[in-house]
Order: C-alpha cells, then sequence, then structure tokens
C-alpha cells in the first residue's frame, strides 16, 4: 500500500478557525483558548500531552489514539513551531513542547528562513524551504514506507489540499466560534469536490468530520 498524507486530529471551531489571532509566546493559539478548543482531545485516555491521570475511552479516544498510527513522519507549518517571523533571531528557543515533543518522528517544519535541524528526545525538526509536494516527497523518504501526518495548521493544511496531495482528513468541529485567525474552511462543503466525506457527532458536543479522497 502506498503512503497516505493524513490529516489527524486536526480540530476547527463551528466557523472553521484552527486558531485565532494575535499568536505570541504565550499564547500558541492567539485569541483562542486551546482549552477549550481541544477540550474533547485532553479529556480522552490519549490526550495530545501525556498526563498521570486516566481519561475517557469512549468514541473520541478512538481518534485520539489513532493519531501515531503507522505515521514516520510529520510536516508542519512555522506557525505551528513558533510565533517568531522573518529571519531566525533566536535559536535556542525549540518549541512550545519542551524537552519531550510529541510527535517522536522526524518533523518538516516549513518555511523561507531555514535553520540548523536539532533533535529533542526521538523528534527530530528539520527546517525546510519548497514547495508542498518537493517537501512531501523527502517527508516520505523519511518516514520509510510509513505515512506522513499533515500537523498543520490551517493555513498549511488548505495549501496541501489545493495541490491535491492529501490522502485523508479528520477534522474535529467544536462547538464554539473565533470569528478570525487561521480558517481551515466556511464549510466542510468545500471538500466535497476532492473527498468522500462522513461525519459522526460526539457526545462531548465535537463533530468528527473524515474525508479520504476520491
Amino acid at each position: 500500500m502506498s503512503q497516505l498524507l493524513r490529516v489527524q486530529n486536526f480540530t476547527v471551531s463551528s466557523d472553521g478557525f484552527g486558531a485565532g489571532e494575535g499568536q505570541s509566546l504565550k499564547k500558541p493559539f492567539g485569541h483562542a483558548n486551546p482549552g477549550d478548543l481541544l477540550a474533547w482531545a485532553f479529556a480522552t485516555d490519549h490526550p495530545p500531552i501525556k498526563r498521570s491521570e486516566p481519561g475517557g475511552r469512549g468514541l473520541d479516544d478512538y481518534f485520539t489514539r489513532d493519531y501515531g498510527r503507522n505515521i514516520g513522519a510529520e510536516i508542519m507549518g512555522r506557525n505551528k513551531f513558533g510565533p517568531q517571523r522573518g529571519p531566525w533571531e533566536d535559536h535556542e528557543w525549540q518549541g512550545w513542547w519542551g524537552d519531550e515533543p510529541p510527535f517522536h518522528t522526524p518533523v518538516f517544519v516549513m518555511t523561507h528562513h531555514t535553520r540548523p535541524s536539532f533533535t529533542l528526545s526521538d523528534t527530530t525538526f528539520h527546517f525546510v524551504d519548497g514547495d508542498p509536494a518537493s517537501v512531501l516527497a523527502q517527508a516520505k523518504e523519511a518516514a520509510q514506507g510509513q505515512d506522513v501526518r499533515l500537523g498543520g495548521g490551517a493555513t498549511l493544511i488548505r495549501q496541501f489540499i489545493e495541490a491535491g496531495l492529501v490522502d485523508t482528513l479528520h477534522v474535529a468541529v467544536a462547538p464554539m466560534k473565533l470569528g478570525s485567525g487561521a480558517q481551515l474552511w466556511e464549510s466542510p462543503d468545500e471538500l466535497l469536490d476532492q473527498f468522500h466525506q462522513d461525519v459522526v457527532p460526539s457526545p462531548s458536543g465535537v463533530t468528527h468530520h473524515l474525508f479520504w479522497r476520491k
């Protein structure tokens, strides 16, 4: 089976925003509160950041525990890595995730301003300047036959969709509005020219949208 490019557990507001405006070092999601936007995922037994106490094991956990399945590399946009813009002024700062990032694979950060790669625990960050197709080729090679996860943010995911490179998407729609920020869509129907879709409501209040390439 060929390697897939997958979007996993990406969360948007009911008006389609994956993050708010005004991103900063202290506010990775801008004016959006990640505790509200990602509440469904943090309440599961396999949350984005590990914790000691157990969580829920229902429908939402089915999706969060699938996050790393058969993933050999990740692609992310520079804004997901950090709030700096333009040339890198601080190489000492190495992301929001501490000494043990949750990716556990090579990560390709797309940016027009490259910098040396570095490794934290079992995650190596590479900073690459290229178009979506060429970066995907690098990530697939690094993944060694496994799939590649497209981590976001919303603008990056949209670029890869418009380039016709995304194979599957799982997008959780949270029951809250942000009003502005980085928008994945105005309506999920925008993707139906490229993808089949299933919609699965969860008791937690989020709605899971599953897309696969036609």
